[in-house]
């Protein structure tokens, strides 16, 4: 999107916007957005507030003056409101200004491609060996298997990116050069940072490394093989209302029993279920944590999630869980890989 295509000065003329908005590069959005002789956002002008201004009697040379919505959305550079973001995404409206303190007119987000903007860094988990999946992992490393047209943690990345990440912690170890050296050829490599153990160290172990490169105060840590849809601005919201340390993404499972299930005491049967489901959550591999957990996390030693957790709930503190109801897939055996790349195919992960 080029800022210049959409920027009109307010003593423009009805018909200039008419002109302007009719470019090709604003079909989709017809949509400008009027800005003073210092570039200060004043307000937008959609086609729809030209025809009604018509429909008025306003001549093509008014100035736009009388057309400008000065009560339009906008956001703040440094803004990370995503209540705000959710109200704008109610209104069904497809493009937002960013502006400076001042007002100034910084850029322009498309909101049909920018999910949300969460203010928070993300790890990513990418030095294990792969082995169930040899021989493709002989030579390349898990993460950079390709479902599809790209890596499998390309595909979370970009996901991620998304929803507003711009800070990655990726851990390597196994083949961990091949993975940076791909990072360096992408647009979002100068967005990545790299942890490097010096043994496999577990889950989370090797993030006590990143302790004093990670700013934000929540952090989001996840396995480097997954493919799935999680809506991360929704789990960040779960997560900030529970009031938890730590959150995780939960998968259900349903466990169909084909017969009745009965509750005995002794040798008496007290109850019975005939043909229950029953539902069991397991571990996802997608976590949200305090940054303040790191301090709990031991260096140098092989530490999971799941001991983080364990420490968490021994000291009464919350551990929360997220139950995504939608796609899920970890891609640890030949079978889930295939099955990746069947589903790649439907699954809508950038759009």
């Amino acid at each position: 999107m080029n800022l210049q295509d959409f920027k009109i000065k307010s003593d423009r003329t009805i018909k200039q916007a008419l002109q302007q908005i009719n470019q090709d590069s604003l079909a989709k959005y017809v949509t400008l957005f009027a800005v003073d002789e210092n570039d200060k956002l004043i307000g937008t002008i959609t086609d729809g507030d030209i025809r009604r201004a018509l429909l008025n009697d306003l001549e093509l040379d008014a100035t736009l003056e009388k057309v400008i919505n000065r009560n339009c959305y906008f956001m703040y550079e440094d803004e990370k409101d995503l209540q705000k973001m959710r109200e704008i995404k109610d209104k069904s409206i497809q493009i937002i200004p960013v502006v400076s303190a001042d007002r100034t007119l910084k850029s322009i987000v498309d909101l049909r491609e920018q999910f949300s903007f969460l203010p928070i860094e993300v790890a990513i988990m990418a030095g294990g060996l792969g082995s169930r999946l040899r021989p493709l992992t002989l030579e390349t490393p898990k993460p950079l298997l390709k479902i599809g047209s790209r890596p499998v943690m390309e595909w979370n990345i970009e996901r991620l990116r998304k929803f507003g990440v711009q800070k990655f912690h990726i851990s390597i170890n196994y083949l961990g050069q091949k993975i940076k050296d791909y990072i360096a050829t992408t647009e979002y490599g100068h967005q990545v940072d790299y942890i490097e153990e010096p043994v496999p160290l577990g889950t989370i172990g090797s993030l006590k490394y990143a302790e004093k490169e990670i700013q934000r105060d929540v952090i989001l840590l996840m396995n480097s093989d997954l493919i799935t849809n999680v809506d991360y601005e929704d789990f960040y919201h779960a997560f900030i209302s529970s009031g938890a340390d730590m959150g995780l993404v939960s998968i259900p499972y349903e466990v169909k029993i084909p017969y009745a299930v009965l509750e005995t005491e002794d040798d008496a049967v007290k109850s019975f279920k005939e043909k229950p489901t029953y539902t069991y959550y397991s571990n996802g591999g997608i976590y949200f944590l305090k940054r303040s957990l790191l301090e709990m996390i031991p260096e140098g030693e092989f530490y999971n999630s799941t001991d983080l957790m364990e420490k968490l709930q021994k000291e009464g503190k919350k551990v929360m869980h997220y139950a995504h109801l939608e796609y899920w897939l970890d891609i640890g055996k030949m079978e889930d890989f295939e099955k990746a790349q069947r589903d790649i195919k439907q699954l809508k992960l950038l759009s």
